[in-house]
């Protein structure tokens, strides 16, 4: 089993910066493939990044290329979402999930994830 918590979202001003953290616990992340989706009311859950079972490889949606970074600290077993030149369209529920079986062809699809957060709220207003 693993737990996965995200912390650090808030309201930042377009343009503006967040960090969100997804620090696991249960189970160390290595060999995990990790990723961070988001959602907002009445839509579909929408893939941001991921990070390959090896940890050599990441994605992103198209939407945040060049301005959001996936990045881990195996040491804390912690997943971050750097998030850069923030628009009011990034606004959503921000979700980490985590599966030890997930192919590279299937690192955009959120069921091909078995563990979830909780999620985290960002908000990109002026």
């Amino acid at each position: 089993q693993v737990h996965l918590l995200e912390s650090g979202g808030g309201l930042v001003q377009p343009g503006g910066s967040l960090r969100v953290s997804c620090t696991a616990s249960g189970r160390t992340l290595r060999g995990y493939a990790m990723a961070w989706f988001r959602q907002t009311p009445g839509k579909e859950r929408e893939f941001v990044a991921a990070l390959s079972r090896t940890g050599g490889y990441t994605y992103y949606g198209d939407s945040v290329k060049g301005r959001f970074t996936i990045s881990t600290d195996n040491g804390k077993n912690t997943v971050y979402l750097q998030m850069n030149n923030l628009k009011a369209e990034d606004t959503a529920s921000y979700y980490c999930a985590a599966g030890n079986r997930v192919i590279t062809s299937a690192l955009r699809n959120h069921a091909a994830y078995e563990w979830w957060g909780q999620g985290t709220q960002v908000a990109v207003s002026s």
